[in-house]
């Protein structure tokens, strides 16, 4: 029996080589052939506009800020985390950011994921997807599936329902007695089922858990009459929405991301196991979203992203549409925030902190377009140990101002994370229903439901 690759553990932007070097989060070997494989799947990411990684040479390549799990042909699987600290940071604190910014990104509600599964399940988030699909899975068969009749054409040497009259007239000599048939039959051959069944056959056959490898064997006795799914993306727009399917609702997310449904956030491979990458830009984009719809005042519009507005026109049309990450409106005030993933130092001043001179380009133009000239804008980082508090804001002029402000990952989704909200004069929502500005007061969102 082959012995199974040792698995390699590693960060986003760390060094992947062919040669021997001591083991860490920022560098790690691989084998020749797993070298390859990320070598052409970097090719193709690089063909669809994206970036995996940065080859140097036949020995060595950097990655990219895409993180996840990545299994290779050859049975290698790379596990890469977030990098949220310029220094220090264990595996255990990455693969829980991870978890929690995958919440966000399936929209879970944190009482329904269970925040302490996040600290004790520790495991690579691809193990750990397939733990969360099996347990809301095993709820959902404890309730009952949902059953539907189902239309079914057979030949039959009995009447049963319609008899198919086209078919019959075309019965061939010596098969009088036999009796072409529809009638409706009353199961689980549903689309729901059929990929609940299609997701399950894949964790059984990916999972190295012991414990999910058994619950799924479980399962899969107890699904045994439904058919696998064999059209997925119809099947997926088939997926009803009435009351009758809402004990559904939990396990969907998990079957999506299973059958590599979130594209092109989630990446599937080209063979036989689970692989989910996700850039991580994409992933804190969509927490910082999650985090601000949960603390901002009701009547608050938001839209993430907004697209109305356009660099310019060209011939009677729009072109280069320009798209902020998050566009919030009040009562004729509006907002402009944007979020980056990168460090930054806020005692760099003269290497300007590690910004981006076409980021503020960009925000001058969100600012002339989406806010008129005048207001407030945000471009919002992740708070490491480097970069603790807010910068000094930035004035294009008297009118338009920026700020470069800190988020906190670490801090619970229902506590103040955003550090120095307070400079934008946002509204937000108190557990008395009044509004006051973002970031003033800690206790702002507690008592808000989710």
């Amino acid at each position: 029996m082959t012995q199974r690759p040792k698995p390699v553990r590693v960060r986003e932007h760390a060094w992947l080589c062919t040669e021997a070097v001591a083991p860490s989060l920022d560098c790690a070997q691989i084998s020749p052939s797993a070298f390859d494989y990320l070598c052409q799947l970097s090719e193709r990411f690089s063909r669809g506009g994206a970036r995996l990684a940065q080859v140097e040479g036949r020995r060595q390549l950097k990655l990219d800020n895409y993180v996840g799990v990545l299994q290779t042909p050859c049975g290698t699987v790379i596990e890469i985390v977030p990098k949220h600290h310029a220094e220090g940071g264990t595996l255990q604190e990455a693969r829980a950011l991870l978890r929690k910014l995958l919440l966000a990104l399936l929209d879970m509600p944190t009482r329904e994921a269970g925040p302490a599964a996040l600290q004790l399940f520790d495991a690579p988030l691809s193990e750990w997807v397939m733990h969360q699909f099996l347990q809301e899975l095993d709820v959902l068969l404890s309730r009952g599936l949902r059953m539907d009749y189902a239309r079914v054409e057979e030949e039959l040497p009995y009447l049963r329902g319609q008899v198919n009259l086209n078919a019959q007239l075309r019965q061939p000599p010596g098969k009088g007695h036999h009796f072409h048939v529809r009638h409706d039959v009353y199961g689980p051959d549903r689309p729901e089922n059929r990929l609940l069944k299609l997701a399950l056959e894949r964790v059984r056959q990916a999972t190295q858990s012991p414990e999910n490898w058994r619950l799924a064997q479980e399962l899969s006795v107890r699904l045994h009459e439904v058919p696998a799914s064999r059209q997925v993306a119809h099947d997926f727009r088939a997926w009803g929405t009435d009351r009758l399917l809402a004990h559904y609702r939990a396990v969907k997310p998990w079957c999506e991301l299973i059958l590599h449904q979130h594209m092109p956030l989630a990446v599937s491979g080209d063979y036989q196991g689970l692989s989910l990458l996700f850039p991580m830009e994409k992933l804190f984009e969509r927490y910082v979203a999650r985090w601000l719809r949960r603390a901002l005042a009701p009547g608050v519009e938001m839209r993430t992203p907004a697209r109305s507005q356009s660099l310019g026109m060209h011939d009677g049309s729009p072109i280069f549409q320009l798209e902020p990450d998050i566009f919030i409106t009040q009562s004729g005030k509006r907002w402009v925030l944007d979020t980056k993933w990168k460090l930054l130092n806020e005692a760099d001043q003269p290497g300007k902190y590690g910004l981006s001179q076409s980021d503020f380009y960009q925000l001058y133009a969100y600012g002339q377009k989406y806010l008129g000239g005048a207001g407030r804008m945000a471009l919002i980082y992740p708070r490491t140990e480097q970069f603790t508090q807010p910068l000094k804001p930035f004035h294009f002029d008297e009118r338009l101002s920026l700020w470069v402000l800190p988020f906190d990952l670490d801090a619970p989704l229902d506590e103040q994370a955003l550090l120095g909200g307070e400079h934008l004069d946002m509204p937000y929502a108190m557990p008395n229903g009044t509004t006051h500005a973002l970031g003033t007061d800690k206790k702002i969102i507690e008592g808000i439901a989710p």
